[in-house]
């Protein structure tokens, strides 16, 4: 990881296009010599259906091209997966590539333009499997101010839903051929095919912009942080993705121009150790009542500082990102985000100290709540737009009220201490053919459920014993979905980045959000960074529409016009 002193959290620099595509070039899918399985792969520009929808009130017609399969080799799914009503399971219709496939949304003004970006979105919340959806639906209305498909498709993107692979996805074999990293290789094959296809379709593939959240956020990142990386290829390979010749060398690029992503999940190998010391070095969990596993929590903590110390970063001003620095990086964050809400418009309002946060909450379509929080930690002159002080210890607490915090450890609690039945992402790793398996070296340290593969009690290997073994799979998939190990490398990371996580989300660590945007600042590729914590958002995204889009567009402007595709062959 790069570490340099930079000039403030937005940055803007020349530089080169991406040099490392791939040993076997052409580098993209303009002029691509054609192999039989991209043969397969070719798009029907002919196969779509006319939808009408109304964007602001004003009546648009959409082409949409339907569940188009990305990969040749797509694995066939259980007709009955998880997630139904109740906890239960919901019957699929589409077992054949119902997880590897995505909708195209083209609107009337991109019919015939081969340059208008390409709103990529991507919808893996909790790192979870995603089956196709469609986001445009016929007859719906639109709003281009809250809506990313209203403001997509009234700028003229082509908008594409994205199915991915994942956890919790059954196959047809009964197997778990969601595992890491296949929501990458997934992303990373709907990528090419829209390079394969580039000069037969709407918009460009040089101007792909990717769209997640949470999970998704998470695939973005690593998405955006990987681009071209040959770690993937054999993966890309065995799932028919386009661009793999016979010699299973890459002939298409898989990098992408912007990234947006929103309260992402990501450095998963390492996020128990930054949410356990986020919540400890002010005693938050004791604070607010959430500290069932008191010695856990504080032997996880204490690994945080030397992870900090390895990534090596700096913050804008020069100084070295540490534990030691890191709350106060932090506050200085949380400050930057209230004082760009107060002076982005005369109408916002921060209440003063004494005073009450109203927040209302809820699930989409749910009945809302609406609860009030006394002000204790944050000190505003209105009068100015500026922020007075702010007590990180009581700012945490807030933050903790929202929601209770997760277990510990975090993100890698099954198999720890019996745990048999928490949701965290350990079911993320491991073989196909094993339910789950710990991919942290505490989680696999103290694993004590017998018979369930991972741990010393079934292994008889501690984990550095374990991941020492060349067969070892679980640390390789720990690294290809972290862009944390991409970043700074010689992968084609996107030159432009546009992340949000919200002073209150308490279900990642900040430490994640400000390690990325450091880590970003520090890459030589990175040319356009725009981060920041969202004021006064929980865990959620797409709730600054016209900012993003506004971000997107300029940043498109900026870049100039692509050049035209070119047909195959």
């Amino acid at each position: 990881m790069r570490g340099v002193a930079l000039a403030g959290s937005l940055v803007l620099a020349a530089v080169a296009v991406p040099t490392s595509v791939v040993a076997a070039a052409p580098a993209t899918g303009r002029g691509h010599t054609a192999d039989p399985q991209d043969a397969a792969l070719d798009f029907d520009s002919a196969a779509y259906t006319t939808i009408s929808v109304t964007v602001d009130g004003r009546p648009m017609s959409v082409r949409w091209y339907k569940e188009i399969c990305y990969v040749a080799d797509p694995v066939t799914a259980a007709a009955r997966q998880p997630g139904g009503p109740g906890g239960g399971t919901t019957t699929i219709p589409d077992t054949a590539c119902g997880y590897q496939s995505m909708n195209v949304f083209v609107p009337e003004s991109a019919f015939g333009d081969q340059r208008t970006p390409v709103y990529f979105a991507v919808d893996n919340s909790g790192w979870r499997a995603s089956r196709i959806r469609a986001s445009v639906t016929a007859g719906t209305s639109y709003s281009s101010s809250t809506s990313t498909v209203g403001a997509a498709l009234k700028a003229g993107y082509v908008f594409v839903d994205v199915a991915s692979r994942s956890r919790g996805l059954v196959g047809a074999d009964g197997s778990a051929p969601g595992k890491a990293p296949a929501a990458v290789v997934d992303a990373k094959a709907a990528v090419r095919y829209l390079r394969l296809n580039d000069a037969a379709m709407p918009g460009s593939a040089e101007r792909i912009v990717v769209n997640g959240t949470s999970g998704g956020g998470a695939l973005v990142s690593i998405l955006g942080a990987s681009g071209n990386s040959a770690e993937y290829t054999p993966h890309l390979a065995a799932t028919g993705a386009a661009g793999i010749d016979a010699r299973g060398r890459s002939t298409l690029r898989d990098d992408v121009f912007a990234v947006n992503a929103y309260c992402p999940i990501t450095d998963l190998g390492n996020a128990d150790i930054a949410y356990e010391w986020l919540y400890n070095v002010l005693a938050t969990r004791d604070a607010t009542g959430s500290n069932p596993s008191p010695e856990d929590a504080t032997a996880i903590a204490a690994q945080f500082a030397a992870y900090e110390k390895s990534l090596g970063l700096r913050n804008p001003d020069g100084s070295r990102l540490t534990a030691a620095t890191m709350l106060d990086t932090i506050e200085k964050e949380v400050i930057r985000s209230a004082e760009t809400y107060l002076q982005a418009d005369p109408a916002h309002t921060i209440p003063p100290l004494g005073g009450t946060f109203e927040i209302t909450s809820g699930a989409p379509g749910g009945t809302p709540t609406t609860k009030s929080y006394v002000n204790d930690w944050i000190d505003v002159d209105t009068a100015t737009g500026t922020v007075r002080s702010v007590d990180m210890a009581k700012y945490l607490a807030f933050v903790a009220t929202q929601a209770k915090l997760k277990t510990t450890p975090a993100f890698d609690a099954v198999g720890v201490h019996g745990n048999t039945t928490s949701g965290t992402e350990t079911d993320l790793f491991g073989p196909p053919t094993q339910t789950y398996m710990n991919y942290t070296e505490y989680g696999w340290n103290h694993n004590d459920v017998a018979g369930d593969g991972s741990g010393i009690e079934d292994t008889g290997l501690t984990w550095k014993q374990y991941t020492a073994k060349k067969s070892t799979t679980v640390d390789d998939q720990v690294h290809l979905i972290n862009p944390m190990d991409f970043i700074g490398t010689s992968a084609d990371t996107a030159p432009n980045w546009y992340v949000r996580h919200g002073t209150r989300d308490r279900d990642t660590a900040f430490t994640v959000s400000v390690n990325l945007d450091r880590a970003l600042a520090a890459d030589p590729q990175v040319r356009n960074l725009n981060h920041r914590l969202a004021w006064n958002q929980p865990h959620a995204g797409n709730y600054d529409v016209p900012e993003a889009m506004a971000w997107i567009a300029d940043t498109v402007r900026k870049a100039g016009n692509p050049l035209a595709p070119r047909p195959k062959g």
